[in-house]
């Protein structure tokens, strides 16, 4: 299957950058689409991390402030998981363990890569570079952030029963936080069994 853009040109360029494409694709049942026009939100790639301490079987997460939650009935601030963009020629478990210690004051000790998906690529290029990481949460908490970057986040240390129940209730509610706590409770078991037998 072969595509074609026909002209790109940027709308907008700002914390994001908005532009818009005129493209063509060959089609399943043959031949070739007419010229569409489609916008594309371009920011890079992300890498998230969910850190954990097996001692304590507790999860660090974190809440802030989403413009995209406005509109939320529960309001826009959500609970998610530690993430940040990608910086050019940055390897994705530098900005993982970077990202740890810059919003949660969060040593990371090892990581584990979980996966990468595309986010919402009906409308953007970005990609998220997930990874599952050990810490220790004993002295843990407080808000962090960068002040030049408007950040304001509060770390929340909770066991993963917990996480695994704001999980069912929606409490949390953005794909993030949801896959990795998906994948986290599918290994969880495993993954204890093998900190225990490295002891």
């Amino acid at each position: 299957m072969k595509w074609s853009v026909v002209s790109r040109k940027t709308l907008v360029k700002g914390f994001f950058q908005l532009s818009e494409l005129r493209i063509t694709h060959q089609l399943f049942a043959g031949g070739e689409s007419s010229v569409l026009r489609r916008e594309l939100i371009e920011k890079g790639d992300a890498v998230a991390v969910l850190p954990y301490d097996p001692v304590r079987d507790e999860l660090v997460l974190v809440e802030q402030f989403r413009i995209g939650a406005l509109e939320d009935p529960s309001g826009p601030w959500l609970i998610e998981i530690i993430a940040g963009y990608q910086e050019p020629h940055e390897e994705p478990q530098s900005v993982a363990v970077r990202e740890a210690l810059e919003e949660a004051g969060c040593h990371i000790t090892q990581l584990r890569f979980i996966q990468r998906y595309y986010s919402t690529p009906g409308g953007s290029s970005e990609q998220i570079h997930l990874y599952f990481g050990f810490t220790d949460t004993s002295a843990l908490g407080g808000v962090h952030g960068l002040d030049e970057e408007g950040e304001d986040i509060r770390v929340r240390v909770v066991s993963s029963t917990t996480a695994f129940e704001w999980l069912e209730q929606g409490k949390i509610d953005s794909a993030m936080p949801t896959i990795a706590l998906q994948w986290f409770r599918l290994h969880r078991d495993e993954i204890r069994q093998q900190w225990s037998r490295s002891m």
